[in-house]
């Protein structure tokens, strides 16, 4: 996707040379091609191009139509049509960006308003208009309105199973381009028309020793500035950080010239707001320490609303692993479970084996460790737990070498037996599973089940179970559910560049338990506490626990974790209880909550869990497996494009079933694909191409389809691969001399009608 995106922009930028601005006006200088400017590297060039902000382009058809609307041309007209069309970025007047933290919750809700203008199409024409944002780490798009002249555009989720509030009877206009890009495209806009754009999207808080940092893609090309000596560019960010506790909040840095607006209690506002000569060239980044020396958390309460899919309040329950660097980690007897099936070959299986290398290396004496690869067979490291030390780390990336190689294909349920076997005796060290997989089998359902007997079975001293999915054949949610089961953390990665970080993170996170076993006394208080996922994760150096759920009751005023440290002794942490007004849970939770009931409604295969994805899904605009996401046009009242953008939209009268609908595609993993894993197929990743095939038409008949069917065949093919040169030559010949006769008769039967 990258490459392909990245050639249609290099292909506008190369069309905008047409383009004629007014005299006098500070023309900036025409964009390059970005190949141009390092032919060493023209991957690196190519990435340059991809959309490092929300950006929008015109979609480029007719290269005759490109022409600025202001100031008409008079050009050569150009023959000939673009397939695939050029991408031409556009010119953006306006943006503003606000941001809203939730620290406790780890979670950041963003909403970017911006103003394009077609500048690239005459005004007696038309073009279809892509808007394509980048959303950060985890991102999840959560809407999007678009007013365009009298017309307006907004995003809806509609259930799947209900297919009368909307016709939809256009092809799909946007989704996911790859993971954590959204597009949308809008259909006919005219040349020099104006564009307003609201995104709303989800993204995860980054956290690192006891700091929390939020990154928004922020970076806008030199090309979408407009002539400065025309357009006065306004550009806005609002930042409003909800800490969820009342220790003190120390800033740690910010990108931009932010100022304090406000402080209230944990509730703390920002605001920049200037004119500036060009938009900007660096991403919006802000960092935020909440001071605590050591274990620290709180519990968030807000209660259900009229149109909640559940009448019981809702909590958030979060806890801090701060920054004492004197706290221990637990000693670790690991088993590392690594899918080399044909699927895997190439990239994928190359950053899993950089990344497991990385992670081997970061192990400590007293550590264990052990190596699974599988297959249609099992081959393992050792036949037991290795204490970790230089010589058997060094064996075993020797052996990973050797033994790395992807065929066979895929069995998930003997390689997890035998890691359970080979940790039944984990040397008094914490005995951890990590799973990676890019394939999905039958029996999920089942092996699920069967671990959870087993877990139950081994008491505290269960082996905790970590996933990673790779692309979109595995079942990520049959992933997400042994994760949960296992009191492990789950990851994954949809796109073959960001493996390797992504699965170093994942390590990282898991692999940095400074308390296990992890329990609630809300029970004593309350009979009906339900937390969302199965089990409560241990508590990672790396990253702040946050448990979701629901209640009946009052609950105290304090609630008290406990659980284990590394030296096995129990410590008791003071939770407060805090019914909030300013943080709006049930949307920050939404992702989270429903990914959760997805997978359970999965393993139990139970319609009602089923009904309850829907609503939630429909009450926070969030699709999901069991809804779908649908752009609906509507038009309205007002022409005045600027006055629409200020004020709410007024629709114009008509039944819903009327309403023409758009359906956004991509914004769904499914439940894998064990067709395609069986098939060993390589393209679960949005960035790799499927295999080229030969494809035959069945149109012929008799003996032409015969002919057809030898002419195709690969024996054919590796007979022509062997023929020598002369063969070569008098063949070609002949089939020239054929054509040539084909077309004399044709010209004689056409053109001379039959006559000499």
């Amino acid at each position: 996707m990258d490459e392909a995106f990245a050639r249609a922009v290099e292909d506008g930028l190369k069309l905008t040379k047409r383009l004629v601005l007014p005299s006098g006006g500070g023309m900036p200088p025409p964009p390059r091609p970005h190949l141009a400017m390092d032919r060493d590297d023209p991957a690196a060039a190519l990435q340059q191009l991809m959309p490092a902000a929300p950006m929008a382009y015109a979609v480029v058809v007719d290269p005759a139509a490109v022409d600025s609307p202001d100031v008409p041309s008079y050009q050569p007209h150009v023959y000939g049509r673009l397939d695939p069309p050029a991408l031409i970025p556009l010119q953006m007047r306006e943006v503003e960006l606000r941001v809203d933290c939730a620290a406790g919750c780890a979670t950041a809700e963003v909403a970017l308003r911006a103003r394009w203008w077609l500048h690239c199409i005459t005004r007696s024409r038309a073009c279809h208009c892509r808007i394509v944002v980048p959303m950060a780490h985890q991102g999840s798009i959560l809407g999007a309105e678009v007013t365009v002249g009298k017309r307006s555009y907004n995003t809806h989720v509609i259930d799947t199973e209900d297919n009368c509030s909307v016709k939809i009877a256009m092809p799909e206009s946007g989704g996911l381009l790859k993971q954590e890009f959204f597009s949308l495209t809008i259909p006919q806009v005219g040349g020099g028309e104006d564009i307003f754009a609201t995104i709303r999207w989800s993204q995860k808080l980054l956290y690192d020793n006891g700091q929390f940092s939020v990154e928004v893609p922020f970076r806008f090309p030199q090309f979408v500035n407009p002539l400065p000596k025309v357009f006065m560019k306004k550009e806005k960010i609002q930042l409003i950080v909800n800490s969820g506790v009342t220790k003190e909040i120390l800033l740690q840095g910010t990108s931009h010239p932010l100022k304090e607006k406000s402080r209230q209690g944990e509730k703390l506002s920002f605001l920049h707001e200037a004119v500036v000569e060009n938009w900007s060239t660096k991403d919006f980044t802000f960092a935020y320490t909440v001071y605590s020396g050591d274990l620290s958390g709180g519990v968030l309460v807000q209660p259900s609303t009229l149109r909640d899919y559940d009448d019981r309040d809702m909590f958030c329950l979060f806890l801090l692993p701060g920054n004492n660097e004197n706290r221990k980690v637990f000693r670790k007897a690991v088993v590392y479970i690594i899918d080399t099936s044909g699927s895997m070959q190439g990239k994928p299986l190359e950053s899993v084996k950089n990344a497991l290398s990385t992670t081997l290396s970061d192990l400590i004496p007293g550590d264990y460790f052990n190596i699974i690869t599988f297959n249609d067979e099992l081959h393992s490291f050792s036949s037991h737990l290795e204490q970790v030390n230089e010589k058997t780390i060094g064996n075993a990336i020797e052996w990973m070498n050797l033994n790395f190689v992807a065929q066979g294909g895929t069995n998930i349920m003997h390689p997890l037996s035998e890691a359970m076997t080979l940790l039944s005796t984990s040397h008094d060290a914490l005995p951890q599973i990590y799973f990676v997989t890019d394939g999905s089998v039958d029996d999920e359902r089942n092996i699920c089940h069967t671990l959870k007997t087993q877990l139950i079975k081994s008491g505290s001293k269960s082996p905790r179970i970590s996933t990673f999915g790779l692309g979109s054949y595995c079942n990520h949610y049959f992933l997400r559910m042994l994760a949960s089961i296992g009191k492990g953390h789950y990851a994954a990665a949809f796109d073959t560049g960001s493996i390797e970080g992504r699965m170093l993170q994942w390590f990282q996170k898991a692999s940095s338990t400074i308390v296990s076993n992890v329990s609630i006394d809300a029970i004593k208080h309350i009979q009906d506490f339900e937390v969302d996922s199965v089990y409560i994760p241990d508590i990672s150096a790396k990253y702040p626990l946050c448990v979701s759920g629901r209640y009946n009751g009052k609950l105290p005023e304090t609630l008290i974790a406990k659980g284990h440290l590394a030296d096995m002794s129990e410590i008791s942490i003071e939770l407060k209880v805090q019914h909030i007004k300013d943080i709006p849970l049930d949307k920050v939770l939404a992702k989270q909550q429903m990914d959760l009931l997805t997978a359970k409604a999965w393993l139990m295969e139970n319609k009602e869990l089923e009904r309850k994805v829907v609503k939630l899904s429909i009450q926070n605009s969030l699709p999901s497996e069991y809804t779908r996401m649908v752009l609906l046009q509507t038009s309205l009242d007002k022409i005045d494009p600027a006055q629409q953008a200020k004020n709410k939209p007024t629709k114009q009268s008509s039944s819903p079933d009327e309403l023409p609908a758009m359906p956004l595609g991509g914004l769904a993993v499914g439940f894998g694909d064990v067709a395609a894993t069986t098939e060993n197929l390589t393209t679960g990743f949005g960035d790799m191409k499927a295999a080229e095939k030969f494809v035959m038409l069945e149109k012929a008949a008799g003996c032409c389809s015969r002919m057809a069917d030898c002419c195709c065949c690969m024996c054919f093919i590796k007979a022509c691969s062997k023929m020598n040169d002369q063969c070569a030559i008098v063949m070609a010949q002949a089939c020239a001399a054929i054509a040539c006769l084909g077309c004399f008769e044709c010209c004689s039967e056409l053109c001379c009608g039959g006559s000499n």
